[in-house]
């Protein structure tokens, strides 16, 4: 006997004795017919109802209460209010990662600086006041390629198999994320979040042709965006972002720590910060002084920028071939 022959066997038993069978309200089974009638169901009804009988089997047992099965996260929430269409050939050209590049110098590199930062996510050591989930890319000083690195790390991270990636261009003074993959920043976007309560957090979330990556926007410049990115309004904001996209990665494209304020507030607030340091450029006292301004993130890795091509060539060089 197989086993949807099984089953069925199985379900006509506990209607018999009582208890409610997926078919029982509508008065016969999937198929229209009656107790007393052979079922003989097409391929698809099939598949469905041993699904169907599998989960009645396993929960309606004696002494046994029916379990209810969580819902996939992702069902539960909004999908994004909009999409846009990067054009992945003009970005690649342009020196960004794209999906379909997976051998070459570019992936290898972010891929290790990836690795630390997704095991610190999953771990979730530090609980929910500094979720290892949300990851803010700054650097102390402007030009040193935050943007740059904010970007392909999420490009990166977006190739996991089990990950999704939402990248949001925190930079409220001077933002660049869209710009840099040549499309428009619509609105709304983060600061608007801030200030509209008739916004809700799809609003703001853009999908792209890039599967599993999600962007958002800086929003409309506000003249108190550090007390806006400081107010419990941002708290509930990420702590949305944390829960209800347990399964992404959020990464926050920030300003220079020593130039403005906000970067120093999201950094409070935040589980992991990447900073930026370009290399043979960015002053020792710089880098020192922006790290002090990250005393209060709980995890800081460090990325020295712009290298001499040449110190990895050897290293890298099998995927070029």
């Amino acid at each position: 006997m197989g086993i949807i022959e099984q089953a069925t066997k199985r379900l006509e038993e506990l209607q018999r004795a009582g208890i409610d069978v997926p078919w029982a309200a509508a008065g016969g089974r999937p198929d229209g017919s009656t107790a007393g009638q052979p079922w003989r169901p097409a391929l698809p009804a099939a598949n469905a109802t041993r699904r169907d009988a599998e989960v009645v089997v396993a929960d309606a047992g004696p002494g046994t209460a029916p379990k209810d099965s969580k819902p996939e996260l992702a069902a539960e929430r909004t999908p994004p209010g909009s999409k846009i269409v990067i054009d992945l050939h003009a970005v690649h050209e342009a020196g960004i990662l794209v999906p379909g590049q997976v051998r070459s110098a570019l992936a290898e590199q972010f891929r290790h600086l990836k690795r630390p930062l997704l095991r610190n996510a999953r771990s979730n050591t530090d609980g929910p006041a500094h979720p290892g989930t949300l990851i803010q890319v700054t650097s102390a000083l402007p030009g040193e390629g935050k943007t740059y690195c904010a970007i392909n790390l999420a490009m990166s991270m977006a190739m996991e198999v089990d990950t999704g990636v939402i990248l949001v261009d925190a930079d409220v003074i001077r933002p660049s994320v869209f710009a840099r993959l040549g499309v428009e920043s619509p609105a709304p976007g983060l600061l608007d979040l801030l200030t509209r309560d008739d916004l809700s957090l799809a609003d703001a979330l853009i999908s792209t042709n890039v599967h599993k990556l999600t962007l958002m926007g800086a929003g409309n410049p506000n003249l108190r965006s550090t007390e806006l990115l400081a107010s419990a309004a941002m708290d509930r904001l990420l702590r949305q972002l944390a829960t209800d996209y347990a399964d992404h990665i959020v990464v926050f494209d920030a300003p220079p720590l020593l130039l403005t304020s906000e970067s120093v507030v999201l950094a409070s607030k935040v589980g992991q910060v990447v900073m930026v340091v370009e290399a043979g450029a960015t002053r020792q006292d710089s880098v020192r002084e922006a790290f002090v301004a990250l005393r209060q993130c709980p995890v800081v890795l460090s990325v020295l920028n712009k290298c001499d091509e040449q110190t990895g060539k050897g290293r890298y060089g099998y995927y070029d071939q």
